[in-house]
């Protein structure tokens, strides 16, 4: 079992008398980075000199050795076992809502969290005074407005009896919105595509979802930028009407809704 008191250190690795830092990186999904924090702190290197980090990994750094850690099913489930069942479950949705950022350093936010996690129990979601918590409270506040964000911003048009919504956000948050979507719509075959990351949740009417990644060829095919139905006409319609000419406020309307929600959204197509 890895040592992970926030205390837990030794002497960082030497290279040709130079001291250097051990960096674990990994593929950008919840469950590989689950795997790889328990490799990182398995090995026993001491919290003070070790990093995580998500691939595809930019410049390297001088004086630091990179170690590739693959997903392994059993290590995920002990770490988030251990997240449940020694901090809280409110903990655990926390990590998982960072882990889907788009911030390079999400992993490294995550691990230091985590030691406070397990030294100071449940309490810790609270203790904001501390950085190493307050960056992870960041994380999960960005992620979680980002997706409120599409729900209100999510447009949908049919091709061939299936309603598909194209979104491209910043952070992954179709995990997050999935669930929701279902409980509105839970007999209608629908998708929500992200372009950014060619996944989608698909939705068959009465059933539960289901993930899936999309090749080019499909995401062309499932393109509605060109597809037009009385639906989407009365939509836009609907749109210019209601709208108050005296008091159009472009500005204010970025602000609400900024530029790039917008390529997707009917009434703006």
């Amino acid at each position: 079992r890895p040592d992970i008191s926030p205390e837990a250190s030794s002497e960082p690795a030497d290279f040709n008398g130079e001291k250097y830092m051990i960096i674990f990186t990994c593929k950008d999904t919840f469950e590989d980075m689950m795997s790889c924090i328990y490799t990182a702190w398995a090995s026993r290197l001491g919290h003070k000199n070790i990093r995580l980090k998500t691939e595809p990994i930019g410049n390297l750094e001088l004086f630091c050795d990179y170690r590739h850690v693959d997903h392994d099913p059993n290590q995920t489930a002990s770490v988030i076992r251990s997240i449940q069942k020694k901090i809280s479950f409110r903990a655990y949705q926390m990590v998982y809502r960072a882990a889907m950022s788009f911030q390079e350093e999400k992993l490294d936010i995550i691990s230091r969290f985590l030691i406070y996690g397990f030294h100071y129990g449940p309490s810790v979601v609270n203790m904001l005074q501390e950085p190493a918590v307050m960056n992870l409270f960041e994380l999960d506040r960005k992620v979680l407005n980002e997706a409120h964000l599409f729900r209100e911003f999510l447009r949908f048009s049919e091709i061939d009896h299936v309603l598909i919504s194209h979104i491209e956000p910043k952070c992954d948050v179709l995990t997050i919105l999935a669930p929701q979507f279902t409980d509105r719509m839970p007999s209608e075959n629908w998708m929500i595509i992200d372009d950014n990351r060619w996944t989608a949740v698909v939705h068959p009417c009465d059933q539960d979802y289901y993930m899936t990644t999309l090749s080019e060829d499909e995401l062309n095919r499932l393109k509605t930028s060109e597809i037009s139905d009385i639906y989407t006409d009365l939509w836009k319609v609907f749109f210019e009407t209601i709208g108050v000419e005296a008091r159009k406020n472009p500005r204010c309307q970025r602000t609400m809704m900024p530029l790039w929600y917008r390529k997707h959204m009917t009434e703006f197509l």
